[in-house]
């Protein structure tokens, strides 16, 4: 019997049975390989969900970004309300990794601004994953980044029992160590409180749940969980585990024994500097290193202790770090999404960060250790992971070889779900000469306008897009762009203003692709599709043009002087979808419409949604506070400029 209970009055449509049908006959005969080619509005996230609750494993989403993860998570979460739905992302809001620049002896400090909301859904998830089997975790490529070792985190774990002798004293020494503060004024999360014969403490994992418990002389009376604001008891309780307060707790003993390690190291690393005549290197790092332990001997902890990682996990050289991942059981499930742009992210993590690293050591900012505080390899992530589900409307070369490998079939290796439940087809494709490109596409414009319907323009470069956007205007079209230089919030505004009709048409180069779900656009004209690059590929051409699919009047119009590989292949592909996608309405007598979608929330059109809204997430809520405050904030400096 499964452990994951999906709530829904959604039953698979489409080719959502056949695709759970086949996803599941592979994760359950042990394929560590599938891939799930799904277009846009397809429904991936109802397949998926259904393919978790089949298997009953605990699953590890992974998505590109965080407003991804943040909509993945909020679908989750209203499907399996009965389970552990969890998020992982980075807990900075701002992050500012600490740099040297040689050429102008420029030393980078680390800044960062912490969310605490976030910092309690990583501790609530590593929680989960080691208290419960029902666990789906959505995640950003944070979860291959060291956490700490998952057996000391364990290991540092206080059970309370009624009935049980506990010295208070020790039971204070203990929370201590796993990096729970005393405070007996402010009871925040992380914290704990003294009062009498109870102690209370306030789980850094959860939300507004705290732990009392009451002492007659050594032995436990009672334990309660109450609420940490009115003390009010919500539910009395005869055990219960006190996890640490952050991943990066250890025990005094672990501590000891890596500052020996560390200064053994640092003599070694002192002698090399020196024989190479680096002493203005060794003085700096020989004072910094020092000033650590110094920290450490004292307190338990230092700025940047993170760096020391390799040391307190007890790894050797180049080991890989501890990350989310070793948080699991032995039979867990990964999902990778929009895996075409996810997968490569993983493998250039671990490059960028090397790269900065080997600097501060080579300029005596760091040990060597320090290069073990890093992501994992790809190769590396590859060993970790036990069966893998790639999830795109444009699988990778690297996805496709992968299950191709396992079954020798690419036809059976690669599960389509290419049918949308809502009827809607992939759009119309019209080749015309760019040769009149401009003229033409005003024309096409114009007509679209008429029916209140938006327009797509993607075009090479910035300055295009600049350019094209100024002309346009010129012609009385109520027209914006968007590249890389505008900040997310404003993309957000942007897109929204599209919708709501403030304009008509946008301009774009690479940002009107993945996840951009604009259902009043009925025409996506590329400009220059015939040339040569990674904006003009396969892959990008698919997913250009599949931001028409959410409209019945959804045209495509390609302008080129010559038909490329690419151009021919991604036209093959879209005809084929279209004729599926037609004979499925055809035989069930359904009638294309195109998605009504409220305007009111900004945050909707940048990521796909494939069915469900859901209303005080507090991970939208977070985000739309987050948009809120810089927005008000870029209002308040605007006016202080004027």
């Amino acid at each position: 019997m499964t452990v994951f209970n999906l709530t829904t009055t959604f039953t698979p449509q489409g080719d959502q049975p056949a695709a759970i049908d086949q996803l599941v006959s592979g994760v359950n005969s042990g394929r560590k390989h599938q891939v799930l080619l799904g277009v846009t509005g397809s429904g991936k996230t109802f397949t998926l969900a259904n393919v978790i609750q089949k298997t009953g494993k605990s699953t590890l989403v992974l998505a590109p970004n965080k407003t991804l993860a943040a909509q993945l998570y909020s679908e989750f979460k209203l499907l399996f309300p009965e389970n552990a739905v969890e998020y992982f992302v980075s807990y900075y809001d701002y992050y500012q990794p600490e740099a040297y620049i040689p050429s102008t002896d420029t030393f980078i400090d680390k800044d960062a601004s912490k969310n605490e909301l976030i910092d309690r859904l990583r501790l609530s998830a590593t929680y989960s994953l080691l208290t419960r089997k029902d666990v789906i975790v959505v995640a950003s490529v944070s979860c291959i980044y060291g956490i700490g070792k998952p057996a000391v985190y364990t290991s540092l774990k206080s059970e309370i029992s009624v009935g049980g002798v506990v010295d208070k004293t020790n039971f204070a020494r203990q929370l201590i160590e796993m990096q729970y503060h005393r405070n007996d004024i402010a009871f925040e999360r992380g914290n704990f409180r003294v009062m009498g014969d109870t102690v209370e403490v306030y789980p850094a994992y959860e939300d507004g749940t705290a732990v009392r418990i009451s002492f007659w002389g050594d032995e436990v009376e009672s334990i309660e969980l109450t609420d940490p604001l009115t003390g009010e008891v919500k539910q009395q309780i005869d055990t219960i585990f006190i996890y640490p307060a952050t991943h990066y707790a250890t025990t005094y003993s672990t501590v000891e024994n890596a500052l020996d390690n560390i200064r053994t190291d640092l003599d070694i690393r002192l002698e090399e500097l020196k024989l190479n005549h680096q002493l203005i290197e060794a003085q700096r790092l020989e004072q910094r290193v020092n000033f650590d332990i110094e920290m450490m001997t004292e307190t338990g902890f230092c700025s940047g202790i993170e760096n020391y990682s390799r040391y307190l996990d007890g790894r050797k050289p180049g080991e890989p770090p501890f990350t989310l991942m070793d948080y699991f059981n032995d039979d867990w499930l990964m999902i990778i999404d929009e895996s075409h742009i996810s997968v490569p992210q993983i493998g250039g993590m671990y490059k960028g960060d090397r790269s900065r690293k080997t600097t501060l050591v080579n300029f005596g900012f760091r040990l060597p250790a320090a290069l073990d505080n890093r992501p994992l390899k790809f190769e590396e992530f590859e060993k970790k992971v036990k069966q893998l589900i790639y999830v795109s409307a444009t699988p990778a070369d690297y996805e496709m070889e992968k299950a191709r490998q396992e079954i020798g079939d690419e036809n059976i290796a690669v599960i389509q779900q290419v049918v949308r439940p809502t009827g809607l087809i992939d759009p119309e494709i019209e080749m015309r000469p760019s040769d009149s490109q401009v003229k033409n596409v005003i024309e096409e414009i114009k007509q679209r306008t008429e029916k209140n319907e938006r327009t797509l323009i993607t075009v090479m470069t910035k300055k295009m897009a600049e350019d094209l956007s100024t002309f346009l205007k010129g012609e009385d079209i109520r027209v914006r762009y968007l590249h890389s230089d505008i900040d997310t919030l404003e993309r957000v505004e942007i897109i929204s203003g599209l919708r709501k009709g403030e304009f008509d048409v946008l301009v774009g180069i690479n940002l009107l692709r993945e996840g951009l779900d604009i259902p009043e656009v009925s025409l996506v004209a590329i400009f220059d599709a015939d040339k040569k690059g990674f904006l003009r590929s396969v892959r990008s051409l698919i997913q250009t043009m599949g931001r028409a699919a959410r409209n019945v009047n959804g045209k495509v119009i390609l302008y080129s002087r010559e038909t490329t590989p690419a151009m021919k292949t991604a036209i093959e592909e879209t005809f084929r979808r279209r004729e599926i996608q037609k004979e499925y309405n055809k035989k069930h007598a359904i009638t294309p419409q195109t998605i009504i979608k409220s305007i009111d929330d900004v945050f909707s059109s940048i990521f796909e949604k494939d069915y469900v809204d859901l209303e005080n997430d507090p991970i939208e809520m977070m985000i739309r506070q987050t948009y809120s405050e810089q927005k008000n904030r870029k209002l308040a400096t605007g006016k202080s400029k004027k």
